[in-house]
């Protein structure tokens, strides 16, 4: 019932421009649950997060420091559906897609979620966070833990320095594994 009422879902603008909605992909019983922004222009196409370069990175970050393969992880986005240009989600949107992201972690089991960016971290938490203050400080949520990163896409245009960066925060997720 979820996919179905989630793939025709009307609840913001962005059901105008999109291809497809991008609801999430790997298993509920996953240990690690991935939440990022939204979906980008290959995601859009594709049909499922996070199979862009930016994606790809992630991706290879967690297989090399948490050695978590693509088909152990769930991943989601706070928003289902591409942003114009990909620009970050207006506050509207967010608020149309937080119960899809709700009703997803409801059925999930990850006791360790890992937020990728300040726009999925503020959603999540509930607060505008900055993430030069939050990366890879572990927090409660829900009952899980919860550590917010830098997303992908911001270590791409921060060259290796950010790469590390972001490899150090997925790194700190070890320990709650």
């Amino acid at each position: 019932m979820f996919l179905a009422e989630a793939s025709a879902c009307t609840r913001c603008t962005l059901a105008t421009t999109r291809q497809r909605v991008v609801i999430g992909s790997g298993p509920h019983d996953a240990r690690v649950a991935v939440v990022g922004e939204a979906p980008g222009r290959h995601e859009d196409e594709g049909g499922e997060p996070f199979i862009g370069r930016s994606g790809q990175l992630l991706l290879r970050l967690i297989e090399e420091e948490l050695s978590l393969s693509r088909s152990a992880l769930y991943i989601t986005n706070v928003v289902k559906c591409r942003p114009p240009e990909n620009k970050t989600p207006t506050r509207a949107q967010l608020t149309a897609c937080q119960p899809w992201w709700e009703e997803q972690f409801a059925t999930l089991t990850a006791p360790l979620v890992l937020t990728v960016g300040a726009t999925s971290s503020s959603a999540l938490l509930g607060e505008k966070i900055q993430m030069s203050e939050v990366h890879g400080v572990a927090r409660a949520w829900r009952g899980r833990t919860l550590i917010p990163t830098y997303h992908p896409a911001a270590a791409l245009r921060g060259g290796p320095a950010m790469v590390e960066v972001l490899r150090s925060d997925i790194r700190a997720a070890v320990s709650y594994l």
